[in-house]
């Protein structure tokens, strides 16, 4: 299998992580023990498409009533989050006088 290069970015990785016509960055990784983790990577394709991505782990509590709220709360703000990521790049509506 043969593939062309791709020029790195500044932010890339520049190892192992680079692959399949992608560039990674090093991760973030924001760990409060006991309680969960979160991961983000900046991936750039090799058409130039930028994207973030998240991995977290959250401990759920015991009991099943409240580790389905937790979840539920957890795709409630993921929602939120997305929409707001997605929302920032749109300009500003113009002011009507």
């Amino acid at each position: 299998m043969k593939r062309r290069p791709t020029r790195h970015t500044d932010w890339c990785a520049r190892d192992h992580r680079c692959n399949l016509s992608e560039h990674r960055s090093e991760e973030i990784v924001v760990d409060l023990p006991g309680h969960g983790r979160a991961v983000l990577t900046r991936v750039a394709t090799d058409g130039g498409a930028g994207h973030a991505e998240i991995r977290l782990r959250v401990a759920l509590v015991d009991a099943e009533p409240a580790a389905r709220r937790q979840l539920g709360a957890m795709l409630t703000d993921l929602r939120a989050l997305v929409t707001r990521a997605a929302l920032a790049n749109r300009p500003a509506p113009a002011r009507r006088w």
